[in-house]
């Protein structure tokens, strides 16, 4: 079961600055070979914190403005939101754990 949620440009701010929950933000391209190996990872982040934890993807090709505006440079880069406000990244592929801690 998905429980990532894609966005896009357009819903990026209601879903990631307006939420009361931490978000974890897996910026991603289709033809990225480390993001297809940490899109198991994410899901599994998903389905450990549902409700307490939202987990998105969203497509840098797909959303430059986004991509741009958190300077997002290098792919995959896990933003974390907390209170509507960027506290953390990690660039790169990375372990749950990791992740994980980041979202405490």
């Amino acid at each position: 079961m998905n429980m990532v949620k894609v966005l896009s440009s357009t819903d990026f701010d209601e879903n990631v600055t307006l939420s009361e929950i931490p978000v974890l933000v897996d910026m991603y391209a289709d033809w990225c070979g480390p993001c297809k190996m940490m899109a198991p990872v994410v899901e599994e982040i998903a389905e450990e914190t549902e409700g307490q934890v939202l987990v998105c993807k969203l497509n840098v090709d797909q959303a430059m403005d986004i991509a741009q505006k958190y300077k997002v440079v290098s792919i995959p880069t896990f933003l974390i939101f907390k209170g509507g406000q960027l506290t953390d990244r990690v660039i790169g592929a990375t372990d749950k754990e990791d992740l994980l801690e980041k979202l405490k």
